[in-house]
């Protein structure tokens, strides 16, 4: 059959139409009827790429930018853009003319205002919301050809920072109970919660950790809000331990996760064990101090009540958590107790109160006599091991002080101190001031000079000072030139120096509030050697005193003898009127030059009345040396006794 001119003139239309409605069949691989170019949108997930469309990723609010997939033909007539709905239904929406450069946008309302089409044929929508997530197609007709693309537009929604809701005011150990709700809110799609503690996933466990998720959409702008209630049975370990939770979405570059702030619950648990302790600032404590007990429990909450237990109570005293002792004493020294109220459990302390006594007797201000016996005693009583020492006038002493016998040296200011070095701030001391008091005790010395003046030395002894004054036995005139040594340990000494010139008695008077005390001396006026006597004589001292005064003697008795031997020879001699033999005339006349005795047998008379003379001149010469014997005797004998009286007064 021949076909007619206009069914062959109508062909090409017919075929034209056919086309587009190939391209138009849901589920046709429109690449390969279509050959639409790739263009610049993004793959889809993998469902959608095996269809080999491409897709438009957009973040909520922001502009969708759709591009032509298609390369714009030169012969193109005009462009138009599309949707096509649930029923497969298109619906126009930008129509685009490429000979008159018009654009025309259809009367969609979803789409009013929000839609600009560009020369290239790039469709953008303004606002991008939840429902433009659909499937776009471009199409492009020539005289001769239509050409479609399509683009399927994928609309991400962040939601917001997950937040924990209702939390519980508290947990209990052995309780499962509503820890909380973690929230994320206007999300698309909808994203996933997880929960953590202490930065570790929480796995669900029947009975201890129970999990449920709820999702819910706003109908007004298709977002999704994400629920996860968490019940949690917490043990003790839990106290302080951070829960949170973290939502996992998808956008436009992939999955993220956006964690919420942590939460630290308070984990209630019973006390399980009571303790009681001593607040001190010092490791020890000393009498005078004050004392806090601390009882604790360690459940949660502590508990605020507790019974103290207190040596010397009969009964337990109630209170909180703190009781306090104020100056204890010695006494205080026990064991310590607290219990919950019911009793049910306690715990215990040892409590040392420190201490330390000193007693020294005597004590205070004491005074005793020189040569009297004090003893003294310093006694401690302590909690511990203590140590003793003495102090003499700020001085440290080797040993205790003992006094046998008191010297003037042991007057001063004592201390007996101790101290537990254990304990800080735990010392003690007493105080003596010993005087020893002494009547005056006197020595007097005396020596030559090499000018012959002679120095004359009181030593005085005693307490309190005295005071000395130097006289002269007789005129009883008063010298005021002595010397006085520096007063030391209860001794001092005054000298005096003087040129006599005929012998003389010095005395030296001491005196205080105890005694007066007078010693005299004899000064010759001869110039005998004499030497200082030391404050304390030995035995070699007094052994050179005796021995000069041995050798003054023995010098008078042999004048003595020779004057006694001359005579008798005399006596004989005129007796047997026989002249003298040659040495004893010799003797009795001898040379100018030598030695003469006194005249005892003159010349010119040799009768009676010669003896008579003679015997005259010999008692006279007896006399005389009599005399000179006596006063050298009796200066010897006088400075024995005086030393004799000085050793008797020494203590």
């Amino acid at each position: 059959m021949m076909e007619s001119p206009a069914v062959a003139s109508r062909r090409p239309l017919l075929c034209l139409l056919l086309l587009v409605a190939l391209c138009l069949r849901p589920g046709l691989n429109r690449r390969t009827l279509c050959s639409v170019s790739p263009g610049f949108s993004e793959q889809l997930p993998d469902e959608d790429n095996s269809l080999g469309l491409y897709t438009v990723n957009a973040v909520y609010g922001d502009t969708i930018v759709m591009p032509c997939p298609q390369e714009v033909p030169s012969e193109l007539m005009f462009g138009k853009w599309k949707f096509e709905t649930a029923n497969d239904s298109p619906v126009f929406i930008a129509f685009r003319s490429s000979t008159k450069k018009s654009v025309q946008y259809d009367d969609v309302p979803e789409y009013k205002d929000r839609l600009s089409l560009s020369e290239n044929y790039t469709l953008s929508i303004k606002n991008a919301r939840i429902s433009d997530e659909k499937r776009f197609v471009c199409m492009l007709v020539t005289e001769d050809n239509v050409f479609e693309e399509p683009t399927v537009v994928k609309v991400f929604k962040q939601p917001s920072q997950p937040e924990i809701i209702h939390p519980a005011n508290f947990l209990e150990t052995g309780k499962l109970k509503m820890l909380g709700e973690c929230i994320a809110r206007e999300s698309y799609p909808e994203g996933n919660i997880t929960w953590y503690k202490n930065g570790n996933i929480l796995q669900p466990i029947e009975g201890v950790v129970v999990m449920s998720l709820q999702k819910t959409v706003d109908k007004s702008n298709g977002l999704f809000t994400t629920t996860s209630s968490l019940q949690y049975m917490p043990t003790k370990k839990d106290a302080n331990a951070q829960f949170a939770c973290s939502v996992t979405y998808y956008g436009p570059s992939g999955q993220d996760t956006i964690p919420s702030q942590p939460v630290i619950f308070d984990v209630r648990y019973p006390t399980e064990k009571v303790t009681i302790k001593v607040l001190s600032q010092r490791n020890t404590i000393k009498e005078g101090d004050n004392i806090t007990l601390k009882c604790s429990g360690n459940g949660n909450p502590p508990p605020q009540e507790f019974l103290f237990y207190i040596p010397g109570e009969l009964e337990a005293i109630r209170g909180s958590e703190t009781y306090v002792m104020t100056d204890v004493r010695r006494n205080a020294t026990g064991q310590y107790k607290c219990s919950l109220m019911d009793r049910s459990m306690e715990d215990s302390t040892s409590i040392t109160v420190h201490y330390l006594d000193l007693s020294l007797t005597p004590s205070g201000e004491v005074t005793k006599q020189i040569g009297e016996a004090l003893p003294v005693s310093c006694t401690i009583s302590s909690s511990r091991n203590a140590t003793v020492f003495w102090m003499k006038d700020n001085t440290r002493m080797p040993t205790s002080p003992s006094f046998s016998s008191l010297k003037y040296q042991d007057a001063g200011n004592y201390i007996c101190e101790t101290n537990l070095l254990e304990v800080e701030g735990l010392k003690k001391r007493k105080t003596l001031k010993l005087i020893v008091e002494g009547k005056p005790q006197i020595k007097m010395t005396k020596k030559t000079e090499s000018n012959k003046s002679k120095t004359i030395v009181c030593h005085v002894e005693g307490f309190p000072k005295p005071a000395v004054q130097w006289t002269i036995t007789g005129s009883g005139s008063i010298i005021n030139k002595a010397k006085e040594s520096k007063y030391v340990n209860g001794r001092f000494s005054s000298k005096i120096v003087i040129s006599p010139e005929e012998n003389v008695t010095l005395t030296c008077t001491a005196e205080n509030q105890l005694e007066r005390t007078v010693t005299s001396m004899n000064v010759s006026a001869i110039s005998i050697p004499e030497y200082d006597e030391p404050d304390e004589r030995n035995g070699d001292n007094r052994e050179k005193v005796n021995d000069q005064a041995k050798l003054i003697v023995g010098i008078v008795v042999g004048l003595l003898l020779v004057a006694l031997v001359a005579g008798i020879i005399y006596w004989v001699y005129m007796k047997r009127s026989k002249p003298l033999p040659r040495t004893v005339s010799h003797f009795l006349n001898p040379p100018s030059n030598s030695y003469s005795p006194p005249n005892l047998c003159p010349q010119s008379d040799v009768n009676g009345k010669s003896e008579k003379a003679a015997a005259q001149n010999l008692q006279t010469l007896l006399r005389t040396a009599s005399k000179h014997v006596n006063k050298d005797l009796g200066n010897t004998e006088e400075n024995k006794k005086l030393e004799e009286n000085n050793h008797k007064s020494e203590p």
